[in-house]
């Protein structure tokens, strides 16, 4: 398996090792011992989401100021651009974004730290997403970054996204605190 960081603190991009031949292939998704050990911290899981969106639909930027969330993220079927924002006060990285193609193909996870606003969107016909949660969903303290600021500036492959209408009311970063 490897791991390697990226422009934002904590996060962390994760190839699994893959087994494959002509009957198919073979991963482990999570094995708490080595994510713990390739991620330096100790994790414990509370709750699996799935979610199922077709192309163009853009899930996010959520978060949660109450419960923050961390997050082992994983398409299980077709393709979607991640991305995650750091939105903690006083982290070297406040405002960034790194953005991440995950597949079917590729196979790749991501780990997102508590305290990122995170999203997708979708790229093929339809997307199957898959993320484990360090803490559970408080439907109270879920708030959602806009998809578009300009401040962020992220760069996202689709112009004009499908979103919920809560998502169309996201806030703009320097309103978030």
């Amino acid at each position: 398996m490897k791991c390697e960081g990226t422009r934002i603190n904590g996060m962390k991009i994760i190839q699994p090792r893959v087994f494959e031949d002509a009957r198919g292939f073979f991963l482990e998704t999570f094995e708490k011992k080595r994510y713990q050990d390739i991620l330096g911290i100790d994790i414990e899981f509370v709750q699996d989401n799935y979610s199922r969106s077709s192309y163009g639909v853009l899930r996010g930027l959520h978060f949660q100021k109450i419960n923050p969330q961390g997050k082992l993220v994983r398409v299980v079927r077709g393709e979607v651009f991640d991305v995650a924002v750091d939105i903690r006060p006083g982290s070297s990285t406040y405002g960034q974004w790194e953005g991440v193609v995950l597949s079917e193909m590729n196979k790749t996870q991501l780990w997102l730290p508590p305290g990122l606003a995170h999203g997708f969107v979708v790229l093929s016909d339809i997307a199957d997403f898959e993320y484990k949660c360090t803490d559970y969903y408080n439907p109270m303290a879920e708030e959602c970054l806009i998809w578009n600021d300009p401040t962020v500036d992220i760069q996202w492959p689709i112009k004009k996204p499908q979103l919920s209408d809560k998502d169309k009311l996201g806030k703009l970063l320097k309103n978030l605190l």
